[in-house]
């Protein structure tokens, strides 16, 4: 998922990437502390590897570290929330402009077809899913662009906004979010520059941004009692 390497190098190269991925799909609740020991037994692992994944998702803004045994998702605000909102659209429509001449046929077919799978989850009510094909339609988007600096910065703020995401529509559930996805691809299919950035911009606003303190606070009190 999200350019994950298909063999690993190392063990802590593994053990990052897993760890990424469960973040980005919403597996760390907010509010609840995890050890470096339970983390080793999670992936069978000894704690070497995991202090290493850690260090570099503490600095890519992902996890903070509570002290040297212990790390959680980092304390969410509306504030912040509408900061990494309004990156994602300045650095996410930038991206997909830069991509949109590098789109072949078939390319745009590939999109199309995990738009599907978007669409199937919002259906099916499956935030997990729905956050993850949502990414991986972005991230696929913009792979196709000269976007090597950009997509780093990005990738940092979907792991800062994924876990409260995830919380929030396990609790009101997927039925406010409009999937812009196919404005997306028509724009790409229509050589529009203007209609991309916009419909890239307001899937960002309607989803994540559309979320707000309120909202936040309550899905993170349920998760919290529901670990309880």
């Amino acid at each position: 998922m999200l350019q994950t390497p298909t063999e690993f190098k190392t063990q802590q190269e593994r053990v990052y990437f897993q760890l990424r991925e469960a973040i980005l799909c919403g597996r760390f609740v907010p509010g609840r502390d995890v050890t470096l020991r339970g983390l080793a037994e999670m992936l069978n692992v000894s704690p070497m590897p995991i202090r290493e994944a850690l260090r570099r998702l503490t600095a890519e803004n992902a996890l903070a570290l509570k002290d040297n045994r212990r790390v959680t998702v980092p304390h969410m605000t509306a504030t912040r929330l509408e900061q990494i909102v309004e990156a994602r659209v300045a650095l996410e429509t930038q991206a997909a402009m830069r991509a949109l001449p590098h789109i072949d046929a078939a390319q745009l077919e590939a999109l199309k077809t995990l738009d599907d799978s978007v669409t199937k989850a919002i259906e099916i009510q499956d935030a997990e899913a729905y956050i993850r094909t949502n990414l991986e339609f972005h991230c696929q988007l913009y792979s196709h662009g000269p976007n090597d600096v950009i997509m780093p910065l990005i990738e940092s703020l979907w792991l800062q906004s994924a876990p409260f995401m995830r919380l929030v529509l396990n609790r009101i559930g997927l039925g406010y979010i409009t999937d812009r996805h196919v404005q997306a691809t028509d724009a790409i299919a229509n050589r529009d520059t203007l209609a991309l950035k916009l419909a890239i911009a307001s899937d960002i606003r309607e989803g994540i941004g559309a979320l707000g303190q309120e909202e936040l606070e309550a899905a993170i009190a349920a998760g919290r009692a529901a670990q309880t």
